[in-house]
């Protein structure tokens, strides 16, 4: 526009200039001695008009001439820029690529020939990024020093370099060494929500749920955290806070939870734990009731059916109104059961429990029932509803009744005999017919049809040889065993021991 503006002026004083001299006919004498010059005006004008001209083009030129070196270090400047941003581009664009290797041989160039501050930093942090990736864990090290060096005094290109490392240290399970980077940040200002986002990252790995519980609702009230996942860190780290602090600090951390936090069932959980272990059962049906009528989470079922007897009661009724809108509700079913088992209702508790079972089967129930069949004198239902319950589990394997288990592996049991004492290879003939109960009326006719004894069977020791004290550590066993009556043998009807009443020896 101001081109077009300008063209027009000139137009207008050429021709306003071309009406006045044409209209005027004085002339211009310029008297230089010896010489004396006469022109006409138009021509004088016109001549001071090109001869502007020509020196205008002169001086232009002259000066383009004597600028030519400082415009030649301009241009290499521009081209020198030129490449590295070329370079740093197709780092970074390889960075978010995945492909780190090209990725570090475009920023290993950029960084061994550029010499602006800023782009060693962004090329060093690009650098230490791919690595990291890699594995590579001491270059990347080296491309972070070299970066926060670089930086400089910036405190941008400083925040830069510190928000970088401490995401990789975080990635390396390093919370400590990233809190050391991130804490000025936070400190600093807390408009850095993505440094106070590693912050809340790096106190989670180390399980400080105090700090995990502030972060989260700072983040929560700025709006740069899904509700979603905020709450389901305030419910963790809420549970655990109160879990460390006992029924001392009930009090304080449960009134600084909302309404809807309460609910939550870890929290839940949580709280009704420290109050019944302060014997407030009534306070801790409270909380599992309000947290219940959300949602129905089998957990908080589970706790709400174990209570006292006095408790019974009181909860049946409530958990009734909640079965009459949900009454396909496995765990609820199960939680009714329990609580008939506790109030010795025996007759509705297997109802609900067998309503249950057909609905899901599942571990817990099978034990219930096969503790309530054990309670009414029914053993064969009981063990069956057990073995039910460990195939659930999946841990014991059940075995089928049918079969017997496999007989026992009695080749390391201790004996009495010493092996040491015996020869080696020796066929043993029982030359001794032995004394005791059983053998009251043997005849020598049955030593005809015995069976003999193979070689290699150890031979058992006679009567005499067991009496002997052959170490001092066997004999008083040896006694024992050999004073011991055979079971199920009379031997006061033996013909080798006095019988009773007699006089005879």
């Amino acid at each position: 526009m101001r081109t077009w503006f300008w063209t027009l002026l000139v137009f207008v004083a050429a021709v306003a200039l071309a009406l006045v001299l044409r209209d005027h006919s004085g002339n211009v004498l310029i008297v230089a001695q010896p010489w004396r010059i006469e022109l006409s005006l138009t021509l004088a004008i016109l001549l001071v008009l090109a001869a502007f001209i020509v020196l205008y083009v002169v001086l232009r030129v002259v000066a383009w001439i004597s600028a030519g070196p400082e415009r030649f270090r301009s241009w290499r400047t521009l081209r020198t820029e030129n490449r590295d941003h070329a370079l740093l581009e197709g780092g970074w664009i390889n960075v978010l690529e995945g492909r780190y290797t090209e990725a570090e041989k475009d920023l290993s160039k950029l960084l061994g020939r550029t010499r602006s501050n800023s782009r060693k930093v962004l090329a060093g942090l690009a650098s230490a990024r791919a690595s990291h990736h890699l594995g590579e864990f001491n270059r990347r090290d080296q491309a972070l020093a070299l970066a926060q060096q670089s930086a400089g005094d910036n405190p941008r290109l400083r925040e830069a370099a510190a928000t970088v490392a401490a995401e990789m240290y975080l990635d390396q399970n390093r919370p400590q060494d990233a809190l050391v980077l991130l804490q000025p940040l936070q400190d600093a200002s807390s408009r850095y929500f993505h440094a106070t986002r590693l912050l809340l990252r790096a106190h989670r790995q180390l399980r400080n749920h105090d700090r995990v519980y502030e972060l989260t609702r700072l983040l929560l009230r700025r709006g740069v955290i899904d509700k979603a996942e905020a709450m389901q860190l305030i419910e963790t780290s809420a549970a655990a806070r109160l879990h460390a602090a006992g029924p001392a600090g009930f009090k304080s951390i449960w009134g600084d939870l909302k309404a809807e936090e309460r609910v939550l069932p870890d929290i839940s959980l949580a709280g009704a734990a420290i109050q019944e272990s302060l014997g407030n059962y009534d306070e801790a049906s409270k909380i599992l009731e309000a947290a219940i009528n959300v949602k129905l989470e089998p957990r908080l079922l589970s706790a709400y059916s174990q209570c006292p007897q006095e408790q019974v009661a009181h909860r049946l009724s409530k958990a009734e109104v909640w079965l009459k809108n949900h009454p396909d509700d496995s765990a609820l079913l199960a939680a009714l059961g329990n609580l008939c088992l506790t109030g010795e209702l025996w007759g509705q508790g297997e109802h609900y429990l067998l309503r249950s079972m057909k609905i899901r089967s599942d571990m817990r129930i099978h034990a219930l029932l096969g503790n309530l069949y054990d309670r009414l004198g029914r053993p064969a239902d009981a063990m069956n509803h057990w073995r039910l319950a460990s195939s659930v589990a999946g841990v014991l394997p059940v075995l089928p009744t049918s079969r017997a288990l496999p007989a026992a592996d009695t080749r390391g049991d201790p004996t009495l005999v010493d092996v040491e004492s015996l020869p080696e290879t020796q066929a043993y003939t029982p030359a001794i017919i032995p004394v005791a109960a059983s053998a009251a009326d043997y005849t020598d006719d049955d030593l005809s049809g015995s069976v003999p004894i193979p070689a290699s069977a150890p031979a058992p020791k006679l009567p005499a040889e067991v009496a002997k004290p052959e170490r001092a550590a066997d004999s008083g066993l040896d006694e024992y065993f050999d004073s011991a009556p055979i079971p199920g043998i009379d031997l006061s009807q033996t013909s080798d021991r006095p019988r009773r009443g007699s006089g005879k020896h």
